[in-house]
């Protein structure tokens, strides 16, 4: 098995390919810098990687880039304006196509754009393989088949410690800032709308501790609707790091930051929540707790990755649970100590 990962060098990228390489599993390291991607090899121990230059703009060497290869791990953010074309590349080299986005709108743009382009050639593409959005999506759908029509899913992501973004990261929020300061899309009635307001200010992450929220553009209320029959999905934050992340900051201070560190990073913490309501007012609660989000992204587009290489599910553009087995992929990530449950936190109401 051979995977292209494009942005090889990045900061997501090498961790991904680390992975690979850990798995047995053939990288080819595309970039746009054959230096930093030997640079990278050399960190790696991967000095007989083979090294593959490729710039976005240039679709005659994204295809040369991914020639021969099964699949394609797009790590190079932001993702928003130029992603699309490698995307397009991988599908037209033959190739399964996963990235590590996690900006709503562009996660959009590719279910838009893509599914006749990925089904006619026999692959399947499956954006933000990211430790958010793949076990987000994966509880919605398992928790759908043990409720009743369910009126609202509300989805929450919390991340403590870590040291903070990375650049990447970082670059991303402010592509997307004007995403982040709306609260992004929520799915109603059958669409995708922006400026819709909560229903609710507070929400328990941990214990009964009530905490405030905002919306948020999580990339779960664009896959969720997809395979889940559900009136309303919304993302949600804690309202501190809202404000945080909707700040004004100048783009050039980025790269005078440093990217977190492992020991850092060891010590991070997160916590995704799927809550659904049902037309009764029973309350289902999904969780899923792990360290080291960037760590896990890795472990989580490799996974998708190579699942998609050997086990080929239907080709087209896809959310995680159309392409795996929920509850089996879920298990496989004990292994990167990422854990889930699901359990009822309210009952029906009686009439």
């Amino acid at each position: 098995m051979r995977i292209a990962v494009y942005g090889a060098n990045g900061f997501q990228g090498k961790m991904t390919t680390a992975v690979l390489a850990q798995q047995a599993i053939q990288p080819v390291l595309v970039g746009r810098s054959r230096e930093r991607l030997a640079i990278a090899a050399d960190e790696l121990g991967l000095s007989a990687a083979e090294l593959r230059v490729a710039e976005t703009a240039d679709r005659r060497s994204l295809l040369g880039a991914f020639e021969g290869c099964d699949a394609v791990i797009n790590c190079a953010g932001p993702f928003t304006g130029h992603a699309e074309r490698i995307v397009s590349a991988a599908i037209s080299a033959g190739c399964h196509y996963v990235d590590t986005a996690g900006e709503q709108g562009f996660v959009k743009s590719v279910f838009d754009n893509f599914p006749n382009e990925a089904r006619n050639a026999g692959v399947v593409v499956l954006p933000s393989a990211t430790d958010g959005a793949v076990p987000g999506d994966l509880l919605a759908h398992m928790i759908a088949a043990d409720i009743d029509k369910i009126d609202s899913i509300v989805v929450a992501h919390r991340i403590v410690g870590g040291g903070g973004p990375s650049k990447g990261s970082l670059r991303s929020v402010v592509e997307t800032r004007e995403d982040i300061a709306t609260g992004g899309l929520s799915y109603e009635d059958g669409t995708w709308r922006s400026g819709e307001p909560l229903d609710r200010s507070t929400m328990a992450f941990v214990g009964e501790e009530e905490v405030a929220i905002s919306k948020f553009p999580l990339v779960e209320t664009i896959t969720i609707p997809r395979h889940v029959r559900v009136r309303r999905v919304v993302g949600v934050i804690e309202t501190s790091l809202a404000a945080r992340l909707s700040a004004p900051f100048p783009a050039e201070m980025i790269e005078t930051l440093s990217n977190p560190s492992p020991d850092v990073r060891k010590d991070q913490k997160f916590l995704i929540i799927v809550e659904a309501t049902s037309t009764d007012g029973s309350v289902l609660r999904g969780t899923v707790e792990g360290t080291d989000t960037y760590g896990t992204t890795a472990a989580i587009a490799v996974e998708c990755a190579s699942r998609l290489v050997e086990d080929q599910a239907r080709s087209g553009v896809l959310a995680a649970s159309q392409a795996f087995e929920p509850v089996k992929f879920l298990d496989r990530l004990a292994a990167h100590n990422v854990h889930w449950r699901i359990e009822e936190i309210r009952k029906a109401s009686v009439k």
